[in-house]
């Protein structure tokens, strides 16, 4: 449970933490030479609206060490990450790409591990 909640915890605090520096400095997340324009204050704010609830419910879910809950929310979230990490390969941006590819590896494997130490001790 600890491996799990760590990762888990990690996993959406960072895609939370450059959700709102979208919003914060749009600047720091956008390429280099890009504007900050309404388009991307917009395209910050569905960010924050997927990730900031997901780490609230996640977080939520390992205060009250919920396996069943942990189990969901981590592997959404490690969904959301190969789904970041296609968006880098499709930018042709490998730095956008190697470090969603192994928080999600990370994500499975500790869900994989909770998953068997959950059902070897029921």
């Amino acid at each position: 449970m600890r491996l799990a909640s760590w990762i888990t915890a990690v996993n959406v605090l960072v895609a939370s933490g450059f959700s709102i520096a979208g919003l914060v400095r749009p600047q720091s997340i956008l390429p280099l030479g890009s504007v900050p324009t309404v388009a991307s204050l917009i395209f910050a704010l569905y960010a924050a609206a997927r990730t900031v609830p997901l780490a609230v419910m996640a977080l939520i879910a390992i205060y009250r060490r919920s396996i069943p809950m942990l189990l969901v929310l981590g592997a959404l979230a490690g969904v959301i990450q190969l789904l970041d990490a296609t968006i880098g390969v499709y930018q042709h941006d490998w730095g956008k790409s190697a470090g969603p590819f192994t928080v999600a590896a990370f994500q499975f494997y500790a869900l994989f591990e909770l998953r068997k130490s959950a059902s070897t001790t029921v």
